[in-house]
């Protein structure tokens, strides 16, 4: 597997992960009518744009690719709320690779290029329902901090929970 800055020419990729993962990894967690109607054809535009706005190294989008394309991706940019700590807005993988190690190994490589841009320590935000991604993530490293907010995607109420991790 290999890992890389993601280009323009990755957005339909980006979107079809995106996509994918929220619907085999949130069902029973975001009202199914949500899930039933994403549509990576519509997403392929707003990852395009998110694409095209990074500003390595502060900010960035890197893909996961094997020999059957892109299978996971994540993104990263400043903390809105917290000085010299970089937020990864995104970490997603196909259900196809979970349990492989791909997702780790995408983590490992957006922590180390976080570390190169000069950030202190990352915070990510996870659904507080969503016990196989907070599983993932505690057994990193990463820990709750405390900081809670409350969602409303799809219409439904869904708590999300912010996780930090120090670096270096």
């Amino acid at each position: 597997m290999q890992i890389r800055q993601a280009r323009s020419d990755d957005a339909s990729a980006v979107a079809g992960v995106y996509v994918r993962s929220w619907q085999a990894a949130f069902p029973g967690l975001v009202p199914q009518h949500y899930l039933d109607a994403m549509d990576p054809s519509r997403e392929e535009s707003e990852w395009k744009t998110r694409i095209a706005e990074t500003r390595w190294p502060s900010s960035g989008v890197l893909v996961a690719e094997t020999e059957a394309g892109i299978v996971g991706f994540a993104s990263f940019g400043p903390s809105q709320d917290i000085p010299v700590t970089a937020e990864i807005g995104t970490l997603y993988a196909m259900p196809e690779v979970w349990g492989t190690g791909s997702g780790r190994q995408l983590m490992l490589a957006t922590l180390a290029a976080i570390g190169q841009a000069g950030y202190t320590q990352a915070t990510l935000w996870v659904l507080e329902d969503n016990e196989r991604a907070r599983r993932f993530y505690e057994a990193a490293g990463w820990g709750a901090d405390g900081a809670a907010v409350e969602d409303s995607t799809g219409g439904a109420s869904l708590n999300k929970l912010r996780y930090r991790c120090p670096l270096g």
